[in-house]
């Protein structure tokens, strides 16, 4: 073609005549020729108008609603959304990864005697969160730079129970026993202090090894020997030791876990395309209303303050029982009343915040284990993630960076003292699939 490149769409035009200057429109593709040169430049064409030339490409949205009309994109990697919808968004991922940050630490409250604490059990939680979203911050600025949630990961979980379960930790039997417990003892502040510091120490040094490993370049070396065939069952494997976890909780109330899901299948696969009117307001059209695709953007959102509404309104008129001991009492929403009036309106985690860590070999070389496996997952996140953001895969330095920052985040995890460490987030990167929203702050 003369040395010319063609840019072009799914399809090529037919080539015109020497004498032809204009546009050829085929479709939504459209082929221009400069009658100046004899190069061919094909533009991808919008709904309404041409896109200029040299712009990313745009989904496809043809008339038939076929398949690139189910898979359109609805925010990319490089678009940001308005500020007011961002908050919305924000707010469905952090329910999202809600159930996974809340769940460790309240797994982890009988191996540190914390199960009669509310108080201490949501000071953990506060400290999650907050390395949770400490960590993102740094991952999507200087890691992988994928929209991707880091938060706890279960793969640390089984070796944190395993360290606690040593008869050197067993819960004397006095803190099993709610009226025998004073949270404000120095006694019991210490006993669970004492654990919570071993943990800290172990993870803190675990996690050199996943820096090492990132930042050396090694998991790029190791991805040639690494494929899908061996990450998919390690993701499975941890998914799966924390099954009884996951069905203890939801069997708390079966109905309302069922509705739940439902709830989110429903608005994401059969109410999707519905678009909803909204008010918006410009200075060229003043108040005027626009379609917003609201079940496409916020099902997980949508699904969880609708149930979280009819549990509201069971509890009020109290079809749900008020007897702690009788089933259906966990979906009350008043059940950690008393712990809401008692906790700080702030609460700033700091590192060392439960004293000095300690460890021990035992305790770091399984913590090891389970960073590994954890390296493992996420390098299978990237790549779903990369797949679901109409990203191309991530190259090798990127997965190193990646893994290099998981590390540090770890590190910091154990340094602040939740327990755990932290890991990219399955459930927020299957979101992105669920919502089609990719794009992440710049």
């Amino acid at each position: 073609m003369n040395g010319c490149k063609a840019q072009a769409s799914s399809s090529s035009p037919p080539p015109p005549s020497s004498s032809a200057a204009g546009t050829f429109e085929q479709g939504k593709s459209a082929w221009i020729q400069d009658s100046s040169s004899q190069c061919q430049e094909f533009v991808w064409m919008d709904e309404e108008q041409v896109q200029p030339a040299g712009e990313p490409l745009k989904p496809f949205k043809g008339n038939t609603g076929g398949e690139a009309d189910h898979n359109k994109l609805m925010y990319s990697v490089t678009e940001v959304p308005p500020w007011y919808l961002s908050i919305f968004l924000a707010v469905q991922h952090y329910l999202t990864a809600f159930g996974s940050n809340i769940a460790i630490p309240l797994i982890l409250t009988d191996g540190l005697c914390l199960q009669h604490d509310g108080l201490t059990q949501s000071h953990l939680i506060n400290t999650v969160f907050f390395v949770s979203g400490l960590c993102t911050i740094m991952q999507v600025t200087f890691g992988i730079r994928l929209p991707i949630l880091q938060g706890g990961t279960f793969a640390l979980l089984s070796p944190a129970l395993a360290i606690l379960s040593t008869p050197e930790f067993q819960c004397p039997s006095w803190t099993q026993n709610a009226s025998l417990v004073n949270a404000s003892s120095p006694v019991f502040i210490e006993v669970w202090q004492t654990r919570v510091r071993t943990l800290q120490g172990s993870i803190m040094l675990a996690s050199l090894l996943q820096i090492l490993v990132g930042f050396s370049g090694l998991v790029g070396f190791l991805m040639r020997f690494v494929g899908p065939l061996t990450i998919a069952p390690t993701i499975a494997l941890i998914g799966l030791s924390v099954f009884d976890v996951a069905g203890v909780r939801a069997g708390s109330h079966w109905g309302i876990s069922v509705m739940t899901a439902a709830l989110i299948i429903l608005f994401s696969q059969y109410l999707r395309f519905i678009a909803l009117p909204f008010p918006t307001y410009s200075k060229a059209r003043k108040l005027d209303t626009k379609k917003f695709y609201i079940f496409q953007t916020m099902p997980i959102l949508l699904g969880i303050t609708v149930s979280w509404l009819v549990c509201h309104l069971l509890t009020i008129y109290n079809v749900l029982p008020s007897e702690p001991d009788k089933y259906g009492h966990q979906a009350r929403t008043d059940v950690k009343g008393d712990v809401v009036g008692q906790a700080s309106w702030f609460v700033l985690p700091y590192p060392g915040q439960w004293g000095t860590p300690k460890a021990s070999l035992a305790g770091v070389v399984g913590m090891m284990a389970g960073i590994v496996c954890s390296m493992a997952e996420s390098v299978g996140d990237y790549h779903a993630c990369a797949k679901l953001s109409g990203a191309p895969p991530p190259p090798k330095h990127a997965i190193n960076r990646g893994i290099g920052m998981e590390g540090i985040g770890s590190l910091l995890a154990g340094a602040f003292g939740t327990g755990n460490g932290t890991t990219s987030f399955s459930e927020n990167v299957a979101a992105l699939g669920i919502t089609k929203n990719r794009n992440y702050p710049r």
